[in-house]
């Protein structure tokens, strides 16, 4: 496996996004030049008690390799269930701990960004996770601290607790979303640890990305919502291209709508719905598209209108 995840030059991840990468987006942005996609954060209680949505979730495509699962969770047993089920799983390379996710009803239960506030816990999941796991890592997505900025610390009890690299959201749980992203304190990260540190947080274009890398040193950079209507950011990276050819984009969005219909069915149109607006953003009549799909369930109309649309439309910026 590590011949498969290997940080001798800088690797490029899909972060986990709820709602958005899930196996279609994660095969498309694989394809096109992710090192690594992650699933969708799964509750290590939903696991644990074998919930069919949740186990769905775990699917990956067969070009996901390495993959890797993120789990939440506050209890250590219930943690240890869940990589009991997991390593039932074949496929599944790293099992990562979310310790960074500021959604209150995640926070409320103790998980996410939560373990922030205690360390001991923390450090005892991450051992329990290396210690019940047989995937070959262990990585921890971590932020700069809860409220204010304990970021060495964190990292530190990271790193002690046995984990194999972790990823830091360059923000506190305060700074949710909004806050400006501490690029300097990712670096004092880089420069306190020993394991590999990805780096995360508002890398929305290729020349972010590679300013991030340069900035802090870290071993990758992770990139969410910046993929968002724009997976092809992987692809720029991946051949060292700033300019993308419009024939790639519309390549990869047809592709990443086959891939929604192959794995939900006809009720994959619907959910392409908000892609479709994404992608659509800066096209000459992007409107006129958005309201015309909006109307569209028939799966090869649908098919056609994009394809038409992202095949002659011209890009207004």
């Amino acid at each position: 496996m590590i011949e498969k995840l290997s940080f001798d030059k800088p690797i490029y991840v899909l972060a986990p996004l709820a709602g958005f990468t899930d196996l279609p987006f994660r095969s498309v942005v694989k394809k096109f030049g992710a090192d690594l996609t992650v699933s969708e954060m799964l509750s290590s209680n939903a696991l644990a008690h074998g919930s069919v949505k949740t186990l769905h979730m775990l699917q990956k495509a067969s070009i996901e390799d390495p993959y890797s699962v993120q789990i939440s969770g506050s209890q250590s047993d219930m943690i240890r269930r869940a990589v009991e089920v997991l390593n039932e799983h074949d496929g599944i390379d790293i099992i990562d701990l979310n310790c960074g996710c500021p959604v209150p009803k995640v926070v409320g239960h103790g998980s996410g960004s939560s373990l922030l506030l205690n360390l001991p816990l923390m450090g005892e999941i991450i051992r329990t996770i290396k210690d019940t796991s047989n995937k070959s890592l262990t990585s921890v997505k971590i932020r700069l601290g809860f409220e204010k900025k304990n970021h060495i610390e964190i990292a530190k009890m990271v790193e002690d607790s046995g984990a194999d690299f972790l990823a830091v959201h360059g923000r506190t749980r305060a700074g949710k979303f909004k806050a400006a992203v501490d690029y300097d304190a990712i670096k004092e990260i880089k420069e306190a640890v020993s394991i590999p540190v990805i780096a995360n947080g508002d890398i929305d274009s290729y020349e972010k990305a590679k300013w991030v890398l340069e900035h802090t040193g870290a071993d990758g950079v992770m990139i969410g919502r910046g993929a968002v209507g724009a997976p092809w950011i992987f692809h720029q990276l991946r051949t060292g291209t700033q300019e993308i050819d419009n024939n790639i984009k519309h390549d990869i969005i047809m592709e990443h709508f086959d891939k929604m219909i192959e794995f939900y069915g006809a009720h994959g149109v619907a959910m392409f719905r908000k892609h479709t607006h994404t992608y659509s953003k800066g096209y000459k009549g992007a409107s006129a598209l958005r309201n015309s799909v909006n109307s569209i369930s028939d799966i090869s109309e649908y098919r056609a209108v994009i394809d038409d649309f992202f095949k002659y439309s011209e890009q207004v910026n």
